[in-house]
């Protein structure tokens, strides 16, 4: 298959990225060839090789590239003043920015048992650094006594999987709008840290 006339790098490449999110997604990691990229995109799969060294690195650079996003934009939103109204931020963040990535959520989470050693030591990094920051907000609320918990590291990941798991069954044309879900789900997170 010839080159696309008007394909390029900066076209080709984040077509190639969306792709391979995409079928990863929905078929897993190991299921999805070079090939079948290739062929998703619409070019030769020895042209999927100017686009990253091999499908390995393609799914770190996907996971490292989502969490570094989803830390940066939690950095912007965080409004840094008492533990309560940041945690609330939190939830909010944590459930509206992932809504329209589901996919990107489906594949960092999902998908961490196909990554070498070295890319799921970068990516567990990472990780740690997002739970951190719920860490430090519930270490927060404790030291103003506002909240109480057995233990922040365990209340920190209960928190991120019940926000976590709300993409796998929640849908826009569902009998509840987004507002009313996510004051649920910040009643639930309210109550894991009640005093």
């Amino acid at each position: 298959m010839a080159r696309k006339q008007g394909s390029h790098s900066d076209i080709t490449g984040p077509k190639v990225r969306e792709a391979a999110l995409r079928l990863i997604a929905r078929h897993g990691y190991a299921a999805v060839s070079m090939r079948q990229l290739a062929a998703e995109v619409g070019v030769q799969a020895g042209a999927l090789y100017n686009y990253t060294p091999d499908k390995q690195a393609l799914l770190f650079d996907m996971m490292r590239d989502h969490l570094v996003d989803v830390i940066e934009s939690f950095d912007r939103a965080d409004p840094k003043t008492d533990a309560q109204s940041r945690l609330r931020a939190f939830v909010s963040f944590h459930i509206r920015y992932h809504l329209p990535r589901a996919d990107a959520v489906f594949v960092a989470y999902m998908e961490l048992r196909n990554l070498s050693p070295e890319n799921f030591a970068a990516i567990e990094k990472l990780r740690r650094a997002y739970e951190d920051r719920l860490e430090a907000i519930l270490r927060q609320g404790e030291a103003e006594g506002a909240f109480a918990m057995k233990d922040a590291r365990i209340t920190t990941r209960a928190i991120i999987g019940m926000l976590t798991g709300f993409f796998t069954w929640y849908r826009q044309e569902g009998r509840l709008p987004l507002e009313e879900v996510e004051a649920i789900y910040w009643d639930l997170v309210c109550k894991a840290v009640a005093r």
